[in-house]
């Protein structure tokens, strides 16, 4: 055996290790997470299977659910509106050009480098300092602050490998400046405009730093509510919801993944 060979298969090992290593990292504590919530004692002791925290979940747990709602709720309403605003910014950047493109652009990717902590106190000075109330709205505008930069980036990196020759044949078949927008390049940065909306959905339902500055009595989100369980110790509640949600997001990123390959095939 060479020492090519040698070094190829000592590589080939390292790369499997860490792949394994990885794995068990990242699903390792979901699978204690399911195994724990159909534990019918609240300790870590296993004593039978059964679904009574399930059952709690779902029948008892009334405050759990509002938060719930309220997170689905900010989740929809910052998501689309920083998908929206976000894909207009990055398209209106990319077609024109004029003085200070270069710095807006700049500017437009600082929320995603701050520490989210500096963000929500900034967030917080600025909503006390106009006299808005804490409350669902202020968190819907963090939200929506927060996820305009990576719907920007998203959008804008689509179009930065966008043929720009079908927009000049649709000029050429009689096409103006709107219809090629929306007949051309909108179809075309579609997926990025759908990727970067659930990227924006799931960092909303996730959030808990910027949240916990600017919400308001009763404003709190699912995050929140969750942080609010588990400092006096991990409810076996969490752990059935903790599951539920796994199939949840499962379920939307295997639809929406068939979704892709579904508009790619037609386009």
């Amino acid at each position: 055996m060479n020492y090519h060979s040698y070094s190829k298969k000592k590589r080939a090992s390292f790369s499997d290790t860490m792949l394994v290593l990885t794995i068990l990292f990242l699903f390792v504590p979901l699978f204690v997470v399911t195994f724990f919530s159909f534990n019918s004692a609240k300790g870590m002791q296993w004593e039978h299977a059964s679904l009574i925290w399930y059952k709690t979940l779902i029948f008892d747990s009334p405050s759990l659910w509002l938060a719930f709602k309220n997170s689905i709720i900010i989740a929809l309403t910052s998501s689309i509106t920083a998908t929206v605003l976000g894909s207009l910014a990055a398209i209106g950047i990319t077609w024109y050009r004029f003085k200070g493109r270069a710095y807006i652009t700049t500017i437009s990717y600082l929320p995603m480098v701050l520490p989210e902590v500096i963000i929500g106190i900034s967030m917080l000075i600025f909503f006390s300092s106009v006299k808005i109330k804490l409350g669902m709205f202020t968190i819907f505008v963090a939200h929506a602050t927060f996820n305009l930069p990576f719907v920007f980036m998203m959008v804008q990196a689509r179009l930065d490998e966008f043929d720009y020759s079908t927009i000049e044949a649709a000029r050429d078949l009689g096409a103006n400046e709107r219809q090629a927008l929306m007949k051309v390049v909108v179809p075309a940065i579609m997926p990025a405009i759908l990727s970067s909306f659930l990227m924006c959905t799931t960092m909303s339902l996730e959030d808990f730093v910027i949240t916990f500055f600017v919400s308001g009595p009763g404003s709190g989100t699912l995050p929140l509510y969750v942080y609010s369980m588990i400092r006096y110790g991990v409810s076996p509640v969490i752990n059935a919801l903790s599951f539920v949600m796994i199939l949840g997001t499962m379920l939307i990123a295997f639809t929406f993944r068939r979704f892709l390959k579904t508009a790619a095939a037609s386009t």
